[in-house]
């Protein structure tokens, strides 16, 4: 799709006209508008296919609403035959959104439908506040948001971890001043990573540590990005309910939100070091498969007893957080689908932000509220870190009370987050907001790419 700039807007030829509506003198078509009951409102649009004009109205004139109405405008004309699109964005600081909820509006699943969905939009003229570089930056970021539901959309027997890792070089491969290193199960035994090893063994798909680079010249700063890559989670042997297995291919979300973070910044050239870490695995069953009542001994020494392998994502970061401190980044951010308890505590729409660096969790929060995504700082306390205690281990991977799960599995990351680092690191549970099965806000239903414009963000101000 490509963005055009134009000089004069009522001489533009262009199939199709948007209009935002925020006051009643935006609107042209009164008769019309009225005949429909149209109302000035979020998430109000109207189509006149005679006139080929579109509205769409917003509470209020912001990027946020921007964003959204674009997002609606796009996904009505979908399937229609009009290839060029026409809008006056008058607030150069409204662009950015613009052109991100046009990209972001423009995405469809089809890969394995043998009927493909039509979008034969190819140019977007905008008047007024046109700024190449804006929208550059838009499309990269959007782009990348689009990548990572492409991804957490495909099926477990399409992406599984080799696939995965073969993914991630492809990516490094395209992009400057990147490399990608991936290491087997060997290496994995080798560097007495035994939960990640232990979670990933039972599959006939065994488990990849995969690690991309991203190096600019003179790095202001590096950060660790960690990623749960959990490509399918069956449960293990605590097997999880047949309809709770269904849309577990989300549980690779948190793995490919950093990788398209990675991808976003690189494209970008934020002159920020990045090193992804991705820990990716398959939960399986099997003769193989690691028990309830096992204990294994983590990478950093500590040893962890197993009380239930469906808190297995909690396994797999642990040894990946102690991998990614050895790099010693500036800051360390893990994201995952971990816990359902965080969907309960916060809803489907909003990721928990966990941590013990205040001043670091509310910048996090303030970028995600500045991209239009939902946050939510969830504090730590002391008693609820006494549950995870264990009777024949230094751990348990489960907290003994079913209250505060959230908390409790960021809990468990912090018991292998070295005390100098624990001002430096953040966790992100994305459970709810990174798959959906319905659509919502600017998202189709399917993957969502939760906290890759907030992580982008918060970078890009570091």
């Amino acid at each position: 799709m490509k963005f055009r700039e134009i000089k004069k807007y009522n001489s533009c030829k262009a199939d199709c006209e948007v209009i935002i509506v925020s006051k009643e003198k935006d609107i042209i078509d009164k008769k019309d508008l009225k005949l429909l009951s149209f109302k000035i409102k979020t998430e109000e649009v109207a189509f006149l296919p005679h006139l080929h004009r579109i509205y769409v109205g917003v509470d209020e004139l912001n990027s946020n609403e921007c964003r959204l109405a674009l997002f609606n405008a796009i996904k009505k004309i979908k399937g229609t035959q009009y290839k060029s699109l026409k809008i006056k964005v008058d607030d150069k600081s409204l662009l950015k959104s613009v052109v991100e909820g046009i990209i972001l509006g423009s995405y469809s699943f089809d890969k394995y439908k043998t009927s493909k969905s039509r979008f034969n939009l190819k140019t977007i003229y905008i008047a007024k506040s046109f700024n190449k570089k804006i929208v550059k930056e838009a499309k990269i970021v959007a782009e990348s948001v689009n990548f990572a539901k492409d991804i957490v959309n495909r099926t477990p027997d399409d992406i599984y971890p080799e696939k995965l890792a073969k993914l991630a070089k492809k990516v490094a491969k395209s992009l400057s001043n990147t490399s990608c290193e991936v290491y087997d199960e060997k290496f994995l035994k080798r560097e007495g990573m035994n939960l990640f090893y232990a979670v990933g063994r039972a599959s006939i798909h065994k488990p990849r540590l995969i690690h991309l680079k991203y190096k600019p010249k003179n790095p202001k700063k590096r950060i660790a990005l960690v990623g749960k890559g959990l490509t399918y989670d069956s449960g293990g042997l605590s097997l999880k309910p047949s309809n709770a297995m269904v849309t577990m291919k989300l549980d690779k979300s948190g793995a490919i939100s950093v990788l398209s973070i990675l991808k976003a910044v690189a494209e970008l050239k934020l002159p920020i070091e990045i090193d992804c870490i991705i820990g990716a695995a398959e939960n399986m069953i099997g003769g193989n498969a690691y028990k309830p009542d096992d204990v294994f001994i983590a990478k950093n020494g500590k040893s962890v007893e197993v009380r239930n392998t469906d808190a297995e994502g909690r396994l797999v970061l642990a040894d990946c957080l102690c991998y990614a401190q050895e790099l010693k980044p500036d800051y360390i951010i893990d994201m995952a689908t971990l816990t359902g308890a965080c969907v309960v505590a916060l809803g489907e729409y909003t990721f928990g932000v966990m941590g013990h660096n205040s001043n670091l969790k509310h910048t996090i929060i303030k970028s995600a509220n500045r991209v239009g995504e939902l946050a939510s700082s969830l504090p730590f306390n002391r008693y609820l870190k006494r549950t995870l205690k264990s009777n024949v281990a230094d751990i348990s991977n489960i907290s003994s009370t079913r209250y505060g799960g959230a908390i409790t599995a960021s809990l468990f990351l912090d018991a292998f987050i070295e005390e100098k680092n624990k001002e430096r690191w953040i966790h992100l549970d994305i459970a709810g907001p990174a798959y959906n099965e319905n659509g919502w806000g600017y998202n189709q239903a399917g993957g969502t790419g939760a906290g890759v414009r907030t992580c982008v963000e918060w970078i890009r101000n570091l």
